[in-house]
Protein backbone atom coordinates (compact mmCIF):
# COMPACT_ATOMS: atom_id res chain seq x y z
CA UNK A 1 0.00 0.00 0.00
CA UNK A 2 1.26 3.61 -0.90
CA UNK A 3 4.72 2.22 -2.10
CA UNK A 4 4.02 4.07 -6.11
CA UNK A 5 3.27 0.77 -8.00
CA UNK A 6 0.69 3.40 -10.07
CA UNK A 7 3.63 6.16 -10.30
CA UNK A 8 6.22 3.32 -11.70
CA UNK A 9 3.81 1.68 -13.90
CA UNK A 10 3.27 5.37 -15.66
CA UNK A 11 7.04 5.92 -16.08
CA UNK A 12 7.38 2.56 -17.27
CA UNK A 13 4.89 3.11 -19.89
CA UNK A 14 6.77 5.99 -20.88
CA UNK A 15 10.31 4.02 -21.43
CA UNK A 16 8.55 0.86 -23.00
CA UNK A 17 5.66 -0.91 -25.17
CA UNK A 18 4.36 -1.83 -21.87
CA UNK A 19 0.59 -0.34 -20.70
CA UNK A 20 -0.75 -1.01 -17.08
CA UNK A 21 -4.02 -1.13 -15.85
CA UNK A 22 -4.45 -1.54 -11.63
CA UNK A 23 -6.67 -4.33 -10.01
CA UNK A 24 -7.94 -1.72 -7.75
CA UNK A 25 -9.42 0.66 -10.55
CA UNK A 26 -11.46 -2.41 -12.52
CA UNK A 27 -12.84 -3.21 -9.01
CA UNK A 28 -14.12 0.38 -8.67
CA UNK A 29 -15.06 0.15 -12.39
CA UNK A 30 -16.62 -2.92 -12.22
CA UNK A 31 -18.81 -1.92 -8.67
CA UNK A 32 -19.02 1.78 -9.50
CA UNK A 33 -18.04 1.75 -5.96
CA UNK A 34 -14.76 3.26 -3.71
CA UNK A 35 -12.40 0.50 -2.64
CA UNK A 36 -13.00 2.31 0.81
CA UNK A 37 -17.04 2.16 0.17
CA UNK A 38 -16.51 -1.76 -0.82
CA UNK A 39 -14.90 -2.87 2.58
CA UNK A 40 -17.30 -0.04 5.09
CA UNK A 41 -20.25 -1.53 3.62
CA UNK A 42 -19.17 -5.32 2.59
CA UNK A 43 -16.28 -6.31 4.26
CA UNK A 44 -12.64 -7.29 3.39
CA UNK A 45 -13.62 -11.12 2.74
CA UNK A 46 -16.05 -9.47 -0.47
CA UNK A 47 -13.09 -7.38 -1.55
CA UNK A 48 -10.80 -10.43 -1.51
CA UNK A 49 -13.53 -13.03 -3.35
CA UNK A 50 -13.48 -9.60 -6.24
CA UNK A 51 -9.75 -10.16 -6.03
CA UNK A 52 -10.14 -13.87 -7.06
CA UNK A 53 -12.45 -12.83 -10.04
CA UNK A 54 -10.77 -10.24 -11.39
CA UNK A 55 -7.07 -12.29 -11.16
CA UNK A 56 -9.02 -15.55 -13.71
CA UNK A 57 -9.90 -13.18 -15.59
CA UNK A 58 -6.54 -11.53 -16.33
CA UNK A 59 -4.94 -15.11 -16.40
CA UNK A 60 -7.14 -15.60 -19.21
CA UNK A 61 -7.17 -12.29 -21.02
CA UNK A 62 -4.19 -10.00 -20.58
CA UNK A 63 -0.64 -10.08 -21.58
CA UNK A 64 2.51 -7.96 -22.16
CA UNK A 65 0.60 -5.85 -19.36
CA UNK A 66 1.68 -4.47 -16.02
CA UNK A 67 -0.49 -4.81 -13.53
CA UNK A 68 -0.59 -2.99 -9.93
CA UNK A 69 -2.50 -4.84 -7.70
CA UNK A 70 -3.52 -3.98 -3.92
CA UNK A 71 -1.76 -4.98 -1.31
CA UNK A 72 -3.93 -8.21 -0.29
CA UNK A 73 -3.54 -9.82 -4.33
CA UNK A 74 -0.58 -11.89 -3.53
CA UNK A 75 -3.19 -14.59 -1.79
CA UNK A 76 -5.13 -15.64 -5.34
CA UNK A 77 -4.16 -18.99 -6.42
CA UNK A 78 -2.94 -18.50 -9.87
CA UNK A 79 -1.11 -15.72 -9.22
CA UNK A 80 2.28 -17.17 -10.98
CA UNK A 81 -0.33 -18.20 -14.18
CA UNK A 82 -0.87 -14.42 -14.87
CA UNK A 83 2.80 -13.49 -14.81
CA UNK A 84 5.76 -12.27 -13.25
CA UNK A 85 5.31 -11.35 -10.03
CA UNK A 86 7.41 -7.87 -9.15
CA UNK A 87 7.28 -6.85 -5.30
CA UNK A 88 8.75 -3.01 -5.04
CA UNK A 89 10.14 -3.29 -1.48
CA UNK A 90 10.98 -0.58 0.91
CA UNK A 91 10.80 -0.30 4.90
CA UNK A 92 7.42 0.59 6.11
CA UNK A 93 8.29 3.99 7.59
CA UNK A 94 9.77 4.80 4.11
CA UNK A 95 6.41 4.12 2.55
CA UNK A 96 4.64 6.05 5.17
CA UNK A 97 7.35 9.15 4.87
CA UNK A 98 6.68 8.95 0.96
CA UNK A 99 3.09 8.94 1.08
CA UNK A 100 3.01 11.66 3.93
CA UNK A 101 5.40 14.06 1.74
CA UNK A 102 3.18 13.60 -1.40
CA UNK A 103 1.14 16.65 -2.15
CA UNK A 104 -2.04 15.20 -1.68
CA UNK A 105 -1.18 12.78 1.15
CA UNK A 106 -4.55 13.76 3.12
CA UNK A 107 -6.16 12.42 0.00
CA UNK A 108 -4.40 9.69 -0.27
CA UNK A 109 -4.14 8.05 3.20
CA UNK A 110 -8.00 8.57 3.32
CA UNK A 111 -8.72 5.98 0.09
CA UNK A 112 -6.58 3.20 1.69
CA UNK A 113 -8.36 1.47 4.29
CA UNK A 114 -5.92 -0.32 5.79
CA UNK A 115 -3.80 2.78 6.46
CA UNK A 116 -6.40 4.16 8.81
CA UNK A 117 -4.39 2.83 11.67
CA UNK A 118 -0.84 2.60 11.08
CA UNK A 119 -0.28 0.72 14.16
CA UNK A 120 -2.18 -2.14 12.66
CA UNK A 121 -0.74 -1.04 9.46
CA UNK A 122 2.67 -1.58 10.27
CA UNK A 123 1.68 -5.02 11.49
CA UNK A 124 0.21 -6.25 8.52
CA UNK A 125 3.45 -4.97 6.67
CA UNK A 126 5.27 -6.98 8.77
CA UNK A 127 2.72 -9.55 8.16
CA UNK A 128 2.42 -9.79 4.84
CA UNK A 129 6.28 -8.56 3.70
CA UNK A 130 7.50 -12.50 4.43
CA UNK A 131 4.51 -13.67 2.12
CA UNK A 132 5.04 -11.20 -0.43
CA UNK A 133 8.76 -12.59 -0.76
CA UNK A 134 8.03 -15.72 -1.22
CA UNK A 135 5.81 -14.80 -4.63
CA UNK A 136 7.65 -12.52 -5.95
CA UNK A 137 10.39 -13.45 -8.88
CA UNK A 138 11.62 -10.10 -8.70
CA UNK A 139 12.16 -7.92 -5.81
CA UNK A 140 12.95 -4.46 -6.34
CA UNK A 141 14.47 -1.64 -3.70
CA UNK A 142 12.72 1.92 -4.00
CA UNK A 143 13.43 3.38 -1.10
CA UNK A 144 14.51 7.01 -1.80
CA UNK A 145 14.81 6.21 -5.38
CA UNK A 146 13.15 7.96 -8.29
CA UNK A 147 10.41 6.61 -10.91
CA UNK A 148 12.50 7.09 -13.51
CA UNK A 149 15.67 5.30 -11.49
CA UNK A 150 12.92 2.57 -10.60
CA UNK A 151 11.52 1.95 -14.35
CA UNK A 152 15.25 1.69 -15.44
CA UNK A 153 16.20 -0.81 -12.43
CA UNK A 154 12.94 -2.85 -13.33
CA UNK A 155 12.96 -3.23 -17.06
CA UNK A 156 16.77 -4.66 -17.06
CA UNK A 157 15.25 -6.88 -14.20
CA UNK A 158 12.21 -7.98 -16.60
CA UNK A 159 14.50 -8.59 -19.54
CA UNK A 160 17.09 -10.67 -17.65
CA UNK A 161 14.00 -12.78 -15.42
CA UNK A 162 12.85 -13.79 -19.14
Amino acid sequence: MGIGKGTLAREIMKHSKYIAIDTDDIIESMTNRKIKDIFANDGEKYFRDLEKDIALWLQNSVKNTLISTGGGFYKVKNLNKIGTVVLLDSPFEAIIKRIKEHPNAAKKLKKRPLLQDLKKAKELYKQRRPEYLKVADIVLDVTDKSAHQCAKELLKKVKKHG
